[in-house]
């Protein structure tokens, strides 16, 4: 059961994190160390894909990024990178087009 009330993306990422509790961990097994190595290895080359990025943003706006972040219990860079990426991948929508996607009229 989730008790922080949170807004799920759709069912499937419901049913992931609701039965992530009903996991047993003392019955799951490591992994031996071949596969350690694997899971490490596709780790580090996921990590080195990532680049810096330096933009200029008034100092209002970044407060503002800050204090949002800060409520949803994030860094501010990595609530920037998550609205980032929800934007390129189509995840996020102006309010406007949700709007009238609920109203077809």
């Amino acid at each position: 059961m989730n008790k922080y009330n949170t807004q799920y993306i759709d069912n499937e990422e419901k049913e992931l994190i609701e039965g992530y509790g009903e996991i047993d961990l003392k019955k799951v097994k490591t992994p031996g160390r071949k596969r350690q190595d694997e899971l490490k290895s596709a780790a580090k080359s996921y990590i080195m894909k990532e680049t810096k990025m330096n933009i200029r943003i008034d100092a209002a706006e970044l407060g503002k990024i800050k204090r949002k972040a800060k409520q949803e219990g994030l860094k501010y860079s990595t609530l920037v990178k998550s609205v980032l990426h929800k934007y390129v991948t189509g995840q996020l929508m102006e309010k406007k087009a949700v709007y009238n996607k609920g109203n077809k009229t």
